[in-house]
Parts: C-alpha cells; sequence; structure tokens
C-alpha cells in the first residue's frame, strides 16, 4: 500500500526524529514495562533499548503524574545525547492525551477507550489533533480487537469489520481536519483475525482516498518460541504484501529482545529477500519459515495436512526438534492446535506483578493440558477486554492480588498472587473432568 511520510519528533535533532511511511524503510519500536513514574528505571530501560537498535520507544502515560515523569525522562535522555522519539500510550482520558501532546512526540490511543462519553468522542479527538499540530506532534490510533467501541461491537461485533470502523471513524475525523501526522494500527492475538483486519483496513482506507502509514503487531503474543511464531506469522505476512510501515513484536520479555527479534525481519524485506547471517539459530529458522511457509498456512492456501514433517530443514536441529517446531509454527498460524495457546501481554508501567516470571510458571503448570487457551494479562485495565479469544485469565488487579476469569467472566477475585496459579490449574482441571 502506498502510503504518505508521518514525521515522529524534531527534524532538527539528529537522531531525534523517525519518518514513518512513504518511501522510508520500516521501522522497530518497543515499548517500556517500567512504572513510568520511576523515571530513574524508565530511562536507564530506554537506553539499553536504544543501543539494542530500537526507533521508538513508547511509554504508559495513565495520567498527568505520568506525563509530568515522561518529560523529565525525555530531558534525561536528551541530556545523554539520546533523542530518540518517545511515544505517550493513553488510555481512558482524553484530558492525559492532551496534555501528553504537549510533551511527547507522538501520543497513543484506543477508539475503545479514548472517552468515556462515545457521543464527544469526535469533538474530543478534534481538540486533541489542534494539540498536536501546535506541539508538532504526531498520533497513533491504535485499534485493538476486545477493546472496541459499545456502539461499533453493537453494529459489527468483535470482528475484523469491527476494528476497521472504529479506526476508520477516528482516521476521517483527522481527514476531515487536513490532519496527516497520523499511524494507524488494528491488532490481535489472533494471527487470522490481525492479517484480515490489516487486508480490511487497507481496502477502506483506499476506498476513501486515505493514505495513513500502519503499524502493525500482534497483541499479548508471548514470550519464547511460540510468541516469536505469532508475532513474525502476522508480521512477515503482512510486510511481504507491502502493508506495513512499522511494527512492534509484543513479547512477554524484554523490550531489548523484542528489537533485536524484530530487526531479523528487516533483510527479508529486501530484493532479493536475504536471510540474517547472524544471530540465534532458532530465531533465524523462526523468520525464515514464517516468511516462506506462514501466509500460505494463515490463508488456507497450503494444505497442512499435506504437509511431510518436519516440512523445514535446518542442521543444527534434530528431527524431532524440527517436527516439534513445525508443530508450534501450524498452531501460531491457527491450522491445528497440539498444545495449550497462551496469550500473554508484554507488560508495561501498569503491571504490578513479575509478568515474565509469572508466564513461566503458568506454562510449567499447564503445558500437559491440551484444548485450552490461557491468557496472563498484566493489569485490570486492557485485560478482560483484550484476552477476547482466552478461555481462561490470570488477570492483574494490584497489591499482589490475581483476578481469574472464564472466558470475560471474572470467577474468582482477590486470590494471593502465590496461590494464584495452583487455582488456575485446579479451574482447568475441573472444568476438563466435567467436560468428559
Amino acid at each position: 500500500m502506498k502510503t504518505h511520510t508521518v514525521t515522529v519528533g524534531d527534524l532538527m535533532l539528529k537522531g531525534g526524529h523517525l519518518l514513518i511511511g512513504g518511501e522510508h524503510p520500516v521501522s522497530v519500536q518497543t515499548m517500556c514495562n517500567t512504572d513510568t513514574l520511576d523515571v530513574a528505571a524508565s530511562v536507564a530501560q530506554c537506553e539499553r533499548i536504544a543501543a539494542a537498535g530500537a526507533q521508538l520507544i513508547r511509554l504508559t502515560t495513565q495520567g498527568l503524574p505520568q506525563v509530568r515523569a515522561l518529560a523529565k525522562i525525555k530531558e534525561t535522555l536528551s541530556k545523554r545525547g539520546i533523542h530518540i522519539p518517545l511515544v505517550a500510550d493513553v488510555h481512558f482520558s482524553a484530558a492525559t492525551a492532551m496534555e501528553a501532546a504537549r510533551v511527547a512526540d507522538k501520543v497513543r490511543i484506543n477508539p475503545g477507550n479514548f472517552s468515556r462519553d462515545p457521543s464527544q468522542a469526535k469533538a474530543l479527538l478534534a481538540t486533541l489533533l489542534e494539540t498536536c499540530n501546535l506541539h508538532h506532534t504526531a498520533l497513533r490510533i491504535g485499534v485493538n480487537h476486545g477493546s472496541l467501541p459499545a456502539h461499533i461491537m453493537e453494529l459489527y461485533g468483535d470482528t475484523p469489520e469491527g476494528m476497521c470502523r472504529a479506526a476508520m471513524e477516528y482516521l476521517t475525523v483527522c481527514q476531515e481536519l487536513n490532519f496527516t501526522n497520523t499511524v494507524v494500527s488494528i491488532k490481535s492475538s489472533n494471527t487470522r483475525v490481525m492479517v484480515q483486519a490489516n487486508r480490511l483496513l487497507v481496502k477502506h482506507m483506499e476506498e476513501a482516498g486515505m493514505s495513513y502509514p500502519i503499524h502493525l503487531g500482534v497483541t499479548e503474543s508471548g514470550n519464547e518460541r511460540q510468541g516469536r511464531l505469532k508475532s513474525a506469522a502476522g508480521i512477515i505476512t503482512l510486510l511481504k504484501e507491502g502493508i506495513g510501515n512499522t511494527f512492534r513484536v509484543s513479547l512477554t520479555e524484554a523490550p531489548e529482545s523484542e528489537i533485536r527479534f524484530g530487526k531479523l525481519f528487516l533483510p527479508l524485506l529486501a530484493t532479493p529477500a536475504t536471510p540474517t547471517a547472524s544471530a540465534d539459530l532458532w530465531d533465524q529458522l523462526i523468520v525464515s519459515a514464517c516468511y516462506e511457509w506462514a501466509p500460505g498456512l494463515l490463508d488456507g492456501t497450503i494444505d497442512w495436512k499435506t504437509l511431510p514433517m518436519p516440512f523445514v530443514e535446518a542442521p543444527f536441529a534434530t528431527k524431532e526438534e524440527l517436527t516439534d517446531f513445525c508443530m508450534d509454527l501450524l498452531q501460531a498460524t491457527r491450522c491445528v492446535f497440539t498444545k495449550p495457546e497462551y496469550i500473554s501481554c508484554p507488560g508495561c508501567g501498569r503491571t504490578k506483578y513479575n509478568l515474565e516470571e509469572t508466564v513461566r510458571a503458568v506454562k510449567a503448570a499447564t503445558s500437559h493440558l491440551k484444548g485450552c487457551t490461557i491468557a496472563i494479562m498484566g493489569c485490570i485495565v486492557n485485560g478482560p477486554g483484550e484476552m477476547a479469544d482466552a478461555q481462561y485469565g490470570y488477570v492483574g488487579e494490584g497489591n499482589e492480588k490475581i483476578t481469574l476469569y472464564k472466558g470475560k467472566i471474572p470467577v474468582m477475585r482477590g486470590i494471593p498472587q502465590e496461590e494464584a496459579v495452583q487455582h488456575l490449574l485446579q479451574l482447568i482441571e475441573s472444568d476438563q473432568q466435567h467436560a468428559t
């Protein structure tokens, strides 16, 4: 898709801006998982992320205290010679978004929770665009599967069409007010939904005469190989089609890991495509296998049942290891499920417990189960909505307490964190016993 250029940051600062869209190269970004109010920790993580090669860094910005902290983070980084553009991630407060637009290089809002009053959302967005214009701040309209506005849900449901309609409502306001410095994203933890929704978004934008750059990502993809496969399958499939101008690999790991893995995608965009000659061998295999196989597996043009096992080759791995790898790839592309499906967010400043450690604990306790999808979410803000595909959910509620969900219904609240994994296992096993 042909897009126009969005400028993020100060064009006068070397390394202080990023050009997204147009003829500019695809860029790689990430998000801090520190508490934004902890300025020292956030600055230190930003330094590590920048050193890993990130071109844009997002930070949680829940309210005015976080806006002030973001200003201090930006100032401290600048004094240290790091001018990487910073993005404020705002939810549930249009007022916070407007204040953040005075400080950040870019503001991310979600139509599903930008305003508590949908009837006023367009007017508030128009005011935000005025503020962005005044301060030369870019905007991302970020739609997430599972957190759509109520009126969209009523008309279209939680579908790719609904996701696109939510984005188009906000993009139309940008178009009407001639605000071009906007990037749009439509994300899901379901790779097929993510791919279908982005293709549909391109169709809607072209019909409306829009050329906004697209930010790609698979939300809550998890960690380790399964998380990498899901992210690579969705993102690479679209990049291969010419859709996408910037992306984030969302892993329940340190943000630096997201950058290191995401940078492996970039050589495949060259003509001809070339594999990366360095980094982890398994990561290289994930990227090359997704480039070759994911589009056909996601679209159903490859009949996975006819494939030999294993259907990928690697001199460093045994046949058994490669067979297991292929089954993980088939699961990432939603062809067949032979293991539990894990949906876990990467964590952010709202997360109040050790998410990476918890994901490992949940996987260790439930890896023997089959036919279930388990979400491990950092906080109550987006967790219940954005674990749309999960049968069971483990969601942090603060104060070292956890809420367990069946679908989107909370069934156990206030569980001490040290007991929550065992309660989750008992809940799933009990359901499976009753089902048989």
